[in-house]
């Protein structure tokens, strides 16, 4: 089993980060932060013309044809720039789910659409503080209108359609909507970072599209779900990684008494407690991208596993180098916050960690079972 990049891949991840560091990304993300756009439409654009929108999608509909792999190399530059655009909204969740569950006439639709960036999507499931539940979902669908509020929707603003998760008449099920319809209400609401809108958008008897089946609507949406957290966690390796350069390249700057801050056996714990944590992150996410990538029947395990790591490493990372900056840490002018930001983002967007420990202690007692 091998569970390193190959060359090709590692050239790519090289290309990413030669890219979004070109661009500045990090600045970008403070101007979003500052002007309050919520996302920067430029860099969008760049990305969505070096193809990146279309690693997954067949080349049949105008995409790369590429594999899992490729996209968690490219998560993992998106994270250590703090990259502020839909990506993950759009690609992770709402492209995954067309091309695992869409039926042709929807990949025929939307999946060309998605790799030229005319069409931005996102996933609404959450509708209140409790983490979603096959019960809890109150947004109904009936004959394909669909009715209710949903919450905490990333980047719904840019977006143009949504997968919704709803109740129908046989249960739940994943409907597409078109957010330019009459009938869609879509709201801003504050978040810890700003850099990545999220939004309320309430369905007032707005039509919709059926994807995947009228039953098993619940079980696709945990599986569109189990393949997003890996990505999402080489997103928070990236940022893990980037943080604990950010505090070595300053303990090795900043002088105290005469000497590197870096020198003084409180902060080398810190590094050092930072790099365990990110180092066993990275372990459990190459897992995760194996068997995301050969569909493994390890995948519920083995990304709930790297979600739960790679969550505990970013909030570790991201607040010890804040610590290890000291006072300037904690100011606007340092980037340290940015990622603190993200961190505490990406540690609830698909999920809290309990909710992660729960589902990783679950895919544990089935597996036990099947022994």
């Amino acid at each position: 089993m091998n569970l390193d990049f190959s060359d090709d891949q590692k050239f790519l991840q090289n290309e990413a980060r030669k890219f979004l560091q070109k661009e500045n990304s990090l600045l970008r993300n403070r101007s979003v932060l500052e002007k309050e756009t919520y996302i920067d439409k430029d860099l969008w654009e760049k990305i969505v013309a070096l193809g990146w929108t279309g690693i997954r999608i067949p080349e049949e509909y105008g995409g790369l044809g590429l594999g899992h792999l490729e996209l968690c190399v490219i998560a993992e530059e998106l994270g250590r720039f703090l990259a502020p655009v839909p990506f993950s909204s759009s690609v992770y969740l709402f492209t995954e789910a067309i091309i695992n569950y869409g039926d042709a006439e929807i990949k025929r639709k939307y999946l060309p659409k998605l790799v030229s960036g005319e069409i931005v999507g996102t996933l609404a499931v959450t509708e209140n503080l409790f983490a979603p539940s096959m019960d809890n979902i109150k947004v109904t669908c009936k004959e394909g209108l669909v009715n209710g509020l949903k919450i905490a929707v990333p980047d719904a603003e840019i977006s143009t359609h949504a997968i919704v998760v709803a109740h129908s008449n046989n249960g739940v099920t994943l409907q597409i909507v078109d957010l330019s319809l009459p009938g869609v209400t879509v709201e801003h609401q504050e978040n810890i970072d700003e850099s990545r809108g999220h939004f309320s958008i309430n369905f007032d008897n707005v039509e919709s599209e059926l994807i995947g089946d009228s039953v098993s609507g619940w079980d696709l949406f945990e599986s569109i779900i189990n393949q997003a957290a890996v990505l999402f966690s080489y997103e928070q390796i990236g940022g893990s990684q980037a943080s604990l350069d950010m505090a070595i390249d300053y303990a090795k700057e900043r002088y105290a008494f005469g000497r590197p801050i870096g020198s003084y056996q409180a902060i080398k714990h810190k590094l050092a407690d930072m790099y365990i944590a990110l180092t066993l992150a990275k372990s459990n996410c190459y897992y995760a991208a194996w068997s995301l990538s050969t569909n493994s029947a390890d995948l519920p395990s083995a990304s709930a596993t790297a979600r739960v790591s790679a969550t505990k490493a970013y909030q570790l990372c991201s607040k010890e180098n804040i610590q290890t900056h000291g006072g300037m840490g904690a100011t606007w002018e340092f980037d340290c916050h940015l990622f603190y930001r993200r961190s505490r983002l990406l540690a609830s967007n698909i999920g809290s960690q309990g909710v992660w420990k729960e589902k990783l202690i679950s895919s544990i007692e089935k597996s036990n079972l099947q022994i």
